[in-house]
């Protein structure tokens, strides 16, 4: 995972949440996932983890991450904050009920090798879920022209259609349970009400997947 511009830039990117949009769209995106959730998260881990806003808000305790500035952050909202990076995560295998992944994908260095590793840390009766803004969503659209004129994070980032996120997961024995979507307007539309909906909805500018583990060794 790409930690430089993370590092140097730690406290724009929490901040950001703090702001009136940044705000919004996050509780969006923490009710687009809550509907996918269990209601006991006790055993889950959020790799990428980052300041720990998405943990502390959906209750997940344990996360990890590989900036440690990110993690000092997360470390302050209460998250038990471990150094890794998803591509080798530190975790027996078979030793996880749950794994979070929020816009987090389109960060990783190599996302074959991280679910490789998601698969291996779940136990077979355990659950990924994964938050991302598709490639194909107006959102993703304009994220991606930002990233183009050298905007410190979405240059950094690769972002991924709804397709392309199920062939990443189903590659290594993952299976779609449930799907949820939010954000239907524009980027340059006003936010208005985001209500999350059931289901990969065409266009809209957040999805969440919740997959079952393959049972892989």
């Amino acid at each position: 995972m790409t930690t430089t511009v993370f590092d140097k830039l730690a406290d724009h990117y929490d901040a950001w949440f703090d702001s009136e949009r940044g705000a919004a769209l996050f509780r969006a995106e923490v009710q687009c996932l809550e509907r996918l959730m269990p209601a006991d998260r006790s055993g889950w881990v959020e790799v990428g983890v980052g300041s720990g806003r998405f943990a502390q808000a959906l209750g997940v305790r344990e996360g990890v991450d590989p900036s440690l500035p990110l993690l000092e952050m997360a470390r302050a909202r209460g998250i038990r904050a471990v150094e890794g990076v998803a591509e080798e995560l530190p975790y027996g295998t078979a030793s996880q009920e749950g794994l979070l992944l929020v816009v987090t994908l389109c960060f990783l260095d190599d996302h074959d090798r991280a679910m490789q590793e998601c698969a291996r840390v779940l136990r077979p009766d355990g659950r990924l879920l994964v938050g991302f803004v598709p490639a194909d969503s107006a959102w993703g659209q304009d994220y991606m022209r930002k990233g183009k004129k050298g905007h410190p994070f979405y240059s950094a980032a690769r972002f991924y259609t709804s397709l392309e996120v199920l062939s990443i997961a189903g590659a290594v024995g993952f299976r779609l349970l449930n799907a949820a979507s939010t954000l239907p307007m524009a980027p340059d539309e006003e936010l208005g009400e985001m209500p999350a909906s059931d289901g990969i909805i065409p266009g809209q500018g957040f999805v969440g997947m919740l997959f079952a583990s393959g049972g892989l060794p």
